[in-house]
């Protein structure tokens, strides 16, 4: 039996068999400290990672430079923009390669696909070597964002789980979800269950941007929102329990209070 037959085996009972994982750069580093890379942070990532991967499932990322650059606050300095945003670029092929580190020291195989070509750090981005490699059972981190300035790393990811076929785009962050107002600054502010792709745009809420959420709207690839910080909120979530919020097509948007 080859792997993909077992991979497939493994995995046919999950909600999920092949995802996009999308995490912000501010993700990799320390709380205490705001920017860089935290080695052992993203080893506690690697490791919710690998229980995932250990389930069976497929498993694509994308990894935001915040940590590191943001393109759009160093244009405000007086950057040219697009000079910026290439500049982030780079920093998310930097958190690629901490995070493609610590997940092969756990045992899994992984490949770097970059946006914009650099072969003696990573392989070019190839739509179909990315989904071969998926049916293999490794795990693909695509780095540099679209290739693009003035797009963000949500758009890449957005577009990448389109091309990939996955089934979920899964965006990790600091909150358990999406809500009406900022739940660090304001205790009475309410998260939505589930939520539908206009509600999520009409509102201005900030799942993802909203060139993002178009295009996972017109594609039907749906978003959860959730906490990764939460110790085994994704492999939960492959199993088919509820964790954060859930952006997808209902014309009957409906929302609780927790």
């Amino acid at each position: 039996m080859g792997v993909q037959e077992i991979m497939f085996q493994k995995a046919s009972s999950l909600t999920y068999q092949r995802i996009l994982l999308k995490l912000s750069g501010e993700a990799l580093c320390s709380p205490r400290v705001g920017f860089g890379i935290d080695a052992e942070t993203v080893r506690r990532i690697a490791n919710e990672i690998k229980r995932v991967h250990d389930l069976g499932v497929e498993v694509a990322m994308v990894i935001g430079g915040g940590n590191i650059w943001r393109g759009a606050d160093a244009a405000a300095t007086g950057i040219d923009r697009a000079t910026a945003d290439y500049m982030g670029m780079l920093a998310t092929v930097m958190n690629s390669l901490a995070m493609q580190d610590a997940m092969e020291k756990l045992g899994m195989v992984t490949r770097v696909q970059t946006a914009i070509e650099m072969p003696p750090v990573a392989e070019p981005f190839i739509r179909r070597r990315a989904v071969r490699h998926l049916e293999l059972g490794r795990i693909v981190i695509l780095a540099a964002g679209s290739g693009n300035p003035f797009f963000t790393t949500d758009t890449a990811a957005a577009l990448r789980g389109v091309e990939l076929n996955a089934q979920v785009l899964l965006k990790a962050t600091k909150v358990d979800g999406v809500y009406d107002d900022d739940p660090m600054r304001n205790p009475k502010a309410r998260k939505f269950e589930e939520l539908s792709y206009m509600r999520a745009l009409n509102m201005g809420l900030k799942v993802m941007d909203s060139t993002a959420l178009s295009l996972c709207k017109d594609n039907h690839l749906p978003i959860v929102v959730f906490n990764l910080n939460q110790e085994g909120a994704l492999e939960d979530i492959m199993r088919g329990e509820k964790h954060g919020s859930l952006v997808h097509d209902m014309e009957e948007p409906q929302w609780e209070v927790r």
